[in-house]
């Protein structure tokens, strides 16, 4: 319950810092994931994979 119009106001300020605060934590995951899809990513991904399993299927066939 409020008592005067400054706690009122005190509040809504409050409010508005946080509604800002999140929108700028939004663009920050935006741009996160942006990067996280980026084509770059998913050749360094694939590559990193390839060489995994290429290394362990060339291991497999030197100890056959």
């Amino acid at each position: 319950m409020y008592r005067n119009f400054d706690e009122i106001e005190y509040d809504l300020q409050r409010l508005d810092l946080e509604r800002k605060i999140a929108l700028e934590e939004l663009k920050g995951l935006k741009q996160e994931v942006k990067e996280d899809l980026s084509p770059y990513n998913w050749l360094s991904t694939s590559l990193s994979i390839v060489k995994k399993y290429g290394i362990l299927y060339l291991i497999k066939k030197i100890l056959k």
